[in-house]
């Protein structure tokens, strides 16, 4: 037995299973037809479709996505027929790599195509391993196919990943895992229709799954073994099977909104505790966390606003964090940011302020803009006065030049009226002094 005996592949796309695989391996997709989910990838026309057929140009692929978005069955789709080797970057080392290369460049040589290489979490390779991968994906003596769960901009190297196309997989919606559940029930490859799923029970293997396909076809087997030929699968079982409670969330109802409601009001409140409470109901009953996250974006500068500006920062970064390294790792940096805006200070005063604004320019105050702040770069503005009388505020003693900003109709508006909690103490007494150099009393 060589090394590739148990990895390689010839003949087929997916290779077929055994009668005793996996749930989730029985059911891979053939085809990219059957793929659920990554519609933006499957396109009629797209690069991906172009890469999967018998003419299919040798192009170098990087799939970056969460765990059980279909990676692995992206990376046999487009192998098709041609000879495919997989390695895992955990166990691999450079002399596994540079056989397969001196395999395929041999049988290149006798008129073969050359092989495909799937490297599995290509970001665990180092520098030099993924160095040693360049003259294969530049000369084409290997169709290189890297998987990684991690921005390839940071855990790929540079000439490996311009050499490549990036393909980036989206977490997977509740109703692309339930068509999949679905077909898992009813397939032939799968369960054959030998157990009846009850609605619930099916929710509930969604939202324990969360957005990995691979984990709820092997829930699904889970609950489907121990309900037995004939049976079914009630949220009793399910809940019993898989040792996790039953949590009474649906993502489109009644719960979805109230949780995140209290959750919202509890932040706002400051009640850190209880907001985290609502946190974990959510992230238990597998609500999308790129949801969580923007609510916290947006209370960030609704509630909290100037008290404490860094909050805007620190709900963003929680919301990168969340697409770049996905669930369940994702709910760390939601807690943080959820325990860092809880306990800020709060003013919603720049939400007050803008819309107090916006009220103000549908309710037709707008006027003019001042002659002396009109655009004086293009060629005859000069002539028809615009600009005439601006006062440059670099030039200007401490940087802030005494002139009217607002139409004429709107002079002496305010719009925003800073609290004294948190920075905007600070910034009351910046407003104080810059009212001042502008020749305001008010």
């Amino acid at each position: 037995m060589d090394l590739f005996e148990s990895t390689e592949r010839t003949g087929t796309g997916v290779p077929e299973p055994g009668p005793n695989a996996p749930l989730a391996v029985r059911m891979r997709p053939r085809e990219l037809d059957e793929v659920v989910g990554q519609a933006h990838l499957l396109t009629e026309g797209s690069p991906l479709r172009r890469l999967v057929g018998e003419d299919a140009p040798a192009t170098s692929v990087i799939l970056w996505g969460p765990p059980g978005t279909g990676k692995t069955t992206l990376a046999y789709l487009v192998a098709g027929a041609r000879r495919f080797v997989e390695l895992s970057a955990v166990t691999a080392g450079i002399k596994d790599v540079r056989a397969v290369i001196d395999d395929s460049r041999r049988r290149i040589a006798t008129g073969e195509r050359e092989t495909v290489l799937f490297v599995d979490e290509i970001h665990r390779f180092t520098r030099t391993q993924q160095d040693a991968l360049l003259p294969a994906v530049e000369n084409r003596w290997v169709t290189l196919i890297g998987a990684t769960t991690e921005n390839p901009s940071f855990s790929v190297v540079g000439p490996l990943l311009s050499r490549s196309l990036l393909l980036t997989l989206q977490p997977l919606a509740s109703e692309d895992l339930g068509a999949l559940i679905d077909r898992a029930v009813a397939d032939p490859r799968g369960l054959d229709g030998e157990v009846a799923l009850a609605p619930d029970a099916r929710s509930h293997i969604l939202r324990v799954a969360g957005a990995d396909a691979r984990k709820a076809l092997t829930l699904l087997e889970a609950v489907a073994d121990a309900a037995g030929a004939g049976g079914e699968i009630t949220a009793e079982l399910t809940e019993r099977t898989m040792d996790a409670a039953l949590v009474a969330y649906d993502k489109s109802g009644d719960q979805h909104y109230d949780v995140i409601s209290a959750f919202i009001k509890s932040v706002r409140g400051s009640d850190v505790d209880a907001a985290l409470h609502y946190l974990a109901r959510m992230v238990v009953a597998g609500e999308d966390p790129r949801f969580i996250a923007r609510r916290l974006v947006i209370l960030a500068s609704e509630d909290i606003g100037m008290a404490d500006p860094q909050g805007l920062v620190i709900a963003q970064a929680a919301a990168d964090a969340v697409s770049f390294i996905g669930m369940p790792e994702g709910r760390i940096p939601l807690a943080q940011a959820t325990t860092y805006l809880a306990t800020a200070p709060k003013s919603n005063r720049s939400y007050v302020a803008i819309d107090a604004a916006i009220a103000d320019v549908r309710k037709g105050k707008a006027g003019v803009v001042p002659v002396h702040l009109r655009d004086a770069h293009y060629s005859g503005a000069e002539r028809i006065g615009h600009g005439e009388g601006y006062r440059y505020s670099h030039d200007a003693p401490g940087g802030v030049a005494s002139q009217e900003y607002l139409p004429e109709a709107l002079q002496g508006s305010r719009y925003y009226t800073p609290t004294e909690f948190g920075f905007e103490r600070t910034v009351t007494e910046r407003m104080t002094r810059i009212r001042a150099m502008l020749g305001r009393t008010s």
